[in-house]
Parts: C-alpha cells; sequence; structure tokens
C-alpha cells in the first residue's frame, strides 16, 4: 500500500519532466487508430498533463490501473477551477467529489458526495481493493478514507469561493454547455499487455443542489470496462448519461460488432431523444480490446487528449449538433 502510494507520488512530480510535445488534431484526425499498445485517452484539454503522468506507467510496461489512477491525479491535485483540489463547490460552498475506478477483471470501486480528500480516485480504487463493497458515499466515504490514511484538507480555494460568492449575488441554476471541461476527467488506457482499465472523477456540477450526485461514479454510467470489448467513459450532463446507462451502451454496442466510434455516435443519438437535449453536452470517449479510439458529442466543443505511439495531442470531436 505504502509503496503504491509512494510511487504515484513519484509519479506525479515528474510529469513536468516527461510530458510529450502537445497537438491539436482536425476531427478527421480524431479516429485515428493506434498500430501498437499501449494507448491512453482522457477528456478535456486537462486530459494532456494527466495522459502524461499515465504514459509515463505504461510506457513502463505498468498495468493500465496503476496508469489511469496516476494520470487522473494530477488533475485531481490542479488548481484550476477543476476536479478535486480547486473545484467549484455546491450552491452551500461545499466541495463534494465523486470517483470510480474499474479494472481488467470488472473489479471496480466508487465514492461519491466525498469532501475534504484530494484525491478521491485512489479512495475509489481502496475501496475496490479493501471492501466487499462498489461504492462508499458521504461521512462513511470519509471516514472509510481517513481509515485508509487519507489525509483531510480544506479543498475550497480563494478562487474558488471567489466565484462562489459572484454566483450567489444571482444564485441562478442554469448549467453552461461544455463548462464541464472544468469538472471532470475521464481517462481509458490499454496497457501494453492488452489489458484495459478506467478511471473517472469530478467535483460535479458547479453550484449544484447538495448531495447531488452525478454519472461519474456511477459504474455503466460514466465508466464501463469490459476486457473482452473495450471501455468508454463519459463527460457532460450527468443525469443525462445515467437515463441511458452511456458507457454500458457504448461497450455493449461495441460487442454487437460497432466501432468505438459507431457506438459513441448511436449512444449520442440516444441522448439526443431526451427532451433537454439541446442544452446541455454530453461527450463519450471509448477505446477497444485492439486499441481503436473513437469520440462524439452532443454539441461542438467537446475535445480529448489521445497519447499513443510516443504522440501525446489533443483531438477535436464531431458533434450531434453543429
Amino acid at each position: 500500500m505504502i509503496r503504491r502510494r509512494n510511487f504515484l507520488k513519484k509519479v506525479s512530480a515528474g510529469v513536468a519532466a516527461t510530458a510529450a510535445a502537445t497537438a491539436t488534431a482536425s476531427p478527421s484526425q480524431a479516429l485515428a487508430k493506434p498500430t501498437a499498445k499501449p494507448v491512453v485517452v482522457s477528456t478535456w484539454e486537462h486530459g494532456i498533463n494527466a495522459n502524461a503522468a499515465a504514459w509515463k506507467i505504461l510506457n513502463q510496461g505498468g498495468t493500465a490501473l496503476d496508469a489511469v489512477e496516476a494520470g487522473v491525479r494530477i488533475t485531481e491535485a490542479e488548481d484550476n477551477l477543476s476536479v478535486g483540489y480547486g473545484g467549484l463547490p455546491d450552491r452551500d460552498g461545499r466541495v463534494t467529489l465523486d470517483a470510480c475506478i474499474m479494472d481488467e477483471n470488472g473489479e471496480c470501486g466508487a465514492v461519491a458526495c466525498l469532501e475534504g480528500i484530494k484525491h478521491p480516485i485512489s479512495v475509489a480504487r481502496q475501496v475496490m481493493e479493501e471492501t466487499p463493497h462498489v461504492m462508499l458515499v458521504g461521512e462513511g466515504a470519509l471516514q472509510f478514507a481517513m481509515d485508509q490514511g487519507f489525509e483531510q484538507e480544506n479543498l475550497l480555494t480563494e478562487r474558488a469561493e471567489k466565484a462562489w460568492q459572484e454566483w450567489l449575488k444571482e444564485a441562478e441554476y442554469k448549467p453552461i454547455i461544455n463548462v464541464e471541461n472544468h469538472d471532470t476527467i475521464g481517462m481509458v488506457a490499454l496497457d501494453a499487455d492488452g489489458n484495459l482499465s478506467g478511471a473517472c472523477t469530478t467535483s460535479g456540477l458547479a453550484y449544484k443542489m447538495h448531495g447531488r450526485v452525478g454519472d461519474s461514479p456511477i459504474i455503466g454510467a460514466g465508466l464501463f470496462v469490459d476486457n473482452e470489448v473495450g471501455a468508454a467513459t463519459a463527460t457532460g450532463m450527468g443525469e443525462a448519461v445515467i437515463k441511458v446507462c452511456g458507457a454500458h451502451l457504448i461497450v455493449e454496442l461495441m460487442r454487437q460488432g460497432n466501432s468505438p466510434q459507431q457506438a459513441c455516435e448511436k449512444a449520442v443519438r440516444r441522448i439526443a431523444k431526451q427532451k433537454n437535449a439541446k442544452d446541455i453536452q454530453i461527450g463519450f470517449l471509448a477505446v477497444s480490446k485492439q486499441g481503436e479510439v473513437g469520440a462524439y458529442s452532443l454539441q461542438p466543443g467537446f475535445n480529448f487528449a489521445q497519447y499513443a505511439q510516443g504522440t501525446n495531442q489533443m483531438k477535436d470531436v464531431e458533434s450531434f449538433y453543429s
């Protein structure tokens, strides 16, 4: 346990020195098929730094599970109104975090509405490895984290608190399309041994009702891994993803013979039937057992980071609504 945590800290410290050059690809390039394993993909711009940490493990022959945990921990620790530390609070001014992780054996763990712990993804992994449960929430999740040696700290930064105070002047709750690029990171990795794992972690919608939980910590909604077929993750309005069991839907479509791209597109079209679809954003990202990548979104503006064959680059995604 201690060795793994120390290793993750070393990985985080060395990310800046190991990140590869970053480029931006057009939507037509977004579906390039890696010719060799490993490969790691993650949602939004902060995926570049997260990918670099994950790739360092993958490139040394490490497991996809270790890679996705180390990768999203980078985003959890960044003070940029993002996941974990510095994340925007709920309407009561409380930073509540959700996360889940899933490995190649179908084992999984999750936490929801967790406060005061910078790395909910690592707590989720401990739930998976050290308990008979899949999900712990609220005070129970916090107590478990502290029992496992995690330190409680204040995650509400001065900048996030200032943004919340400004929001309170009108207290209008109307999520903005693509604001999710600050709130969530979903990551899927395929390692050199051909095994898949995934992780998803979030601070949830800014100024949400206290206690609200979206799709990110829910296995089958925000994340799903089937080592025989592929893996998928989601970002955007979690309620819409939950209603179609988004990540699981994509993997099952892949099992039926659809490519990752086809599966993501079909899942988005399913969500487009919901009554408020034109007012929200949903983005799906998937990787097949063979390393093929697919991504599609409801609205323009979604992008993802892909690290494969020694190159870490951002890729724009085509959308249902143009």
